[in-house]
């Protein structure tokens, strides 16, 4: 049996009034009341796994290694102007959007997404390398889709600079 100090007097001796379950199923919320001052107040109860798990492709469960996020990442920007600062950066920026999700298991297509993501602002062509893997393109028409969609947004992206220079 687990004890919850009271917040208001510090006394262990605390009992639990009312327990709801959540719509979801993953969260306990319980009111509970201090034998010694009555103060009453409600504390959340959530399973916490000792880490992130990412769902693969196949339906296997793993732990989210950052170090293997880091090498597929660094194997996209190899013999580009990326530094090792860009590298780390979006390794703790992926890791911290996935570790601020609800939920402790993550599928692996939505950790691809989110380094494509980053990488495609960092740089283009290490965003390509990764996509291309990520997403195991098998016919050269899908590889040159992605390349003229980062090629449209570049165009895109100069014309609305030309555009605004001429104002």
């Amino acid at each position: 049996m687990t004890t919850m100090n009271c917040p208001d007097c510090g006394n262990e001796r605390t009992r639990v009034i009312d327990t709801e379950t959540s719509a979801d199923g993953m969260s306990v919320r319980r009111r509970r009341e201090c034998q010694r001052c009555s103060f009453r107040f409600t504390s959340y109860e959530r399973p916490e796994w000792d880490s992130l798990q990412v769902k693969k492709r196949d339906g296997s469960i793993e732990s989210f290694s950052a170090e293997k996020l880091r090498v597929g990442i660094e194997r996209a920007v190899e013999k580009r102007s990326v530094t090792e600062e860009d590298v780390t950066n979006l390794v703790e920026a992926v890791e911290s959007d996935l570790q601020s999700r609800e939920t402790r298991i993550v599928s692996s297509s939505l950790v691809g997404d989110l380094v494509s993501e980053r990488l495609r602002e960092v740089d283009q062509v290490a965003y390509i390398r990764f996509v291309s893997v990520y997403k195991a393109f098998s016919e050269p028409e899908e590889f040159l889709r992605e390349l003229d969609a980062v090629l449209d947004s570049e165009l895109d992206a100069s014309d609305s600079t030309d555009q605004s220079d001429n104002t």
